[in-house]
């Protein structure tokens, strides 16, 4: 009987609330702290935030945005599209590469909500996963045909946020 312990997983944290990225950031310090190597692709995103500069203190940290920086709508533009797929590129070159134990996709559902990505992309990236990396994918809007794929589902729910207060994003909480 193999040890399912070392097996890699695909972990979905999706929802209206607040976390998910920074769920994603929690357990990729958990990897790097146990000594191995993290890949962090970020889709939509394109703005400097403060995991931008993991790499400077962890040498095993690769972060990319794949976004040009603004805010995508129902009607994106043919840039929204090509950022998307060529991060899904460079994301699934990555994740074949043998150099990382966790490969996250950042806003991924967001992308395909926006109709970025298909959906097929996506399960034909899972389905290359080598046997040994874990996968992270986060975004509000998941598909279920991926949630279905997963092995692990956290689903965040708003029950209370600031932001309704008017409270912009704040540096090193929200971004």
């Amino acid at each position: 009987m193999s040890d399912l312990s070392q097996q890699g997983y695909v972990l979905a944290f999706t929802g209206n609330g607040k976390g998910k990225t920074t769920a994603a950031l929690g357990t990729s310090l958990r990897t790097l702290l146990a000594g191995r190597k993290v890949f962090f692709g970020q889709f939509i995103k394109g703005k400097p935030t403060a995991e931008l500069s993991l790499g400077d203190y962890f040498p095993g940290f690769t972060i990319r945005q794949f976004g040009r920086g603004c805010f995508v709508r129902n009607d994106p533009l043919s840039e929204d599209i090509q950022c998307a797929r060529e991060g899904l590129s460079i994301t699934r070159a990555a994740l074949c590469s043998g150099e990382y134990d966790l490969v996250v996709l950042d806003e991924v559902f967001v992308a395909l909500y926006y109709g970025l990505l298909e959906n097929d992309d996506v399960l034909t990236l899972l389905e290359s996963k080598p046997k040994h990396v874990d996968i992270i994918l986060t975004g509000r809007y998941a598909s279920d045909t991926i949630l279905e794929k997963a092995d692990l589902v956290t689903v965040m729910e708003k029950k209370k946020h600031y932001f309704d207060q008017g409270v912009r994003a704040r540096e090193g909480i929200e971004y």
